[in-house]
């Protein structure tokens, strides 16, 4: 009779349908490279304040797990993407053929991100609807700030909590924050030492 249950239908964000992918999926959940600038995962979480939302777009090297480009905006807009992967670029330099990974949001399949990457000869590569394992490379980094710093109490504006964000990424996730998976090292060490050692070797 064309009924269906309230709950049973998947509609994506906001009451629309998720779009169709731009990219394949290069991935396919092996979040590891030999070297840097192989493979970007990159995502957008957003966090509320009392002036309004505040979406942070970030874009991290899965070689040594550091954040190489993020932005940071009071709309969720196709800008927010493209500035991040922009500031990436202007970080990390020639990048060509890198795999920048994320899912089917509309900022993502927009023609500015796909330009972009076409741009500055990188390959996209996106996940499936609703599989958050898909890209928990993201998933995994975004948790991080949500339980040390973001949920921890409320925030009165945009910029008090932009500036928590930035401090936390810099000093105390790039710089403090030491990882297993980098032998117990943080980011800006580990690729100091990987750089250095490369140096040697060349």
């Amino acid at each position: 009779m064309g009924w269906w249950s309230a709950f049973g239908r998947n509609r994506g964000r906001d009451g629309k349908k998720t779009g169709p992918p731009v990219h394949d999926d290069l991935v396919q959940r092996d979040f590891t490279a030999a070297a840097p600038n192989r493979v970007w995962p990159a995502d957008i979480t957003g966090h509320r304040t009392t002036a309004g939302k505040l979406y942070l777009r970030a874009v991290k090297d899965v070689h040594s797990n550091r954040i190489v480009g993020y932005s940071i905006d009071s709309r969720m807009k196709s800008r927010l993407a493209v500035t991040a992967l922009a500031n990436a670029l202007a970080r990390r330099g020639d990048v060509a053929d890198c795999v920048v990974h994320t899912d089917r949001g509309s900022q993502f399949r927009s023609r500015k991100s796909v330009r972009a990457l076409a741009r500055h000869g990188l390959a996209g590569s996106m996940g499936r609807v609703g599989a958050a394992g898909d890209n928990a490379a993201m998933e995994s980094f975004f948790a991080l700030p949500r339980n040390n710093v973001l949920d921890r109490r409320t925030w009165s504006t945009r910029e008090e909590l932009r500036i928590a964000i930035v401090t936390w990424i810099e000093r105390t996730y790039h710089r403090r924050r030491r990882q297993a998976a980098l032998g117990r090292l943080a980011p800006v060490e580990h690729e100091a030492i990987m750089t250095t050692s490369a140096s040697q070797a060349a």
